[in-house]
């Protein structure tokens, strides 16, 4: 079968992106993992389908599968490459779109400037929400947030919890650019206290409003830039007051703005068409 796609990045986190409106999507996870293969295939962090909604009220259905084939909740640098697709595609005229995804809908609004705004949702930080066994932990409170021991590589790293409806647990470090994020990473995603496994974020706070980000994302690997765990660190920081939003969000792919008004998080940043193509699979 000959599969059309598009190539996009967000701040270096990048993705084939397929038209299900146009076809049906029917690929397997070996197939999608062939697809983001970097040697054998096109190569992504991310693979994102755009289809026609299931629910009324909303534009578009946006489905999100990681690099090993296994379908996950939300993308924020996706959802902005989502936003460009679907106008450069001329599926849509409008510059703010709704679109629903796994656990919720989405707006999305491409910015005078070309960025792309979007409405991330609300942060869920109880243990049940992410989810998270804490049975027989005690938390530490810093802050309005509460800190939680993780036995990692032999040695208790203290997260914060935060779900954007996906799962994050998030550390502070004295450097990204030292910090154990090829050690660490793994053994946070596949931690058996993660029953659904993590994205794991590294946050180095530079001042109140700016921070250096890197994230080991579930399934991926570290990412150049991870769109839900920007907006997951930057809660986490403003929590344990550290940050006051919104928050510049360095990244090794670029930079996000993240602002959070204590309910709604928003994410801003850029997204860009790299290359169109087909493949058969």
């Amino acid at each position: 079968m000959k599969l059309n796609f598009t190539k996009m990045q967000g701040a270096g986190n990048d993705f084939v992106v397929i038209d299900g409106i146009e076809r049906p999507f029917t690929l397997n996870a070996a197939q999608i993992r062939r697809l983001a293969d970097r040697h054998f295939g096109v190569g992504a962090d991310q693979l994102l389908v755009v289809e026609k909604p299931t629910i009324d009220g909303v534009d578009f259905r946006y489905r999100i599968f990681n690099a090993d084939g296994g379908e996950v909740e939300h993308c924020g640098n996706g959802a902005r490459c989502f936003v460009k697709f679907v106008r450069d595609r001329g599926l849509t005229d409008q510059f703010r779109v709704r679109v629903q995804v796994q656990r919720g809908v989405l707006t999305l609004t491409m910015q005078p400037d070309g960025e792309v705004e979007v409405e991330m949702g609300v942060p869920r930080f109880a243990p049940a929400e992410i989810p998270f066994d804490a049975q027989g932990l005690e938390a530490r409170p810093e802050g309005r947030d509460a800190l939680w021991p993780l036995e990692v590589g032999g040695a208790t790293t203290w997260i914060s919890l935060v779900s954007m409806g996906n799962p994050h647990a998030v550390q502070v470090v004295t450097d990204t650019s030292s910090a154990p994020v090829g050690r660490d990473g793994p053994l946070i995603e596949a931690h058996p206290r993660f029953p659904q496994r993590v994205n794991a974020g590294f946050m180095q706070v530079i001042g109140r409003g700016e921070i250096n980000l890197r994230v080991f994302e579930r399934g991926a690997g570290e990412t150049l830039a991870c769109g839900t765990g920007a907006c997951a660190a930057v809660v986490a920081g403003i929590r344990r007051g550290l940050l006051d939003s919104p928050v510049r969000v360095h990244t090794h792919g670029g930079d996000l703005t993240i602002s959070w008004d204590g309910a709604q998080v928003t994410l801003a940043g850029p997204a860009a068409t790299v290359f169109e193509g087909s493949i058969e699979v």
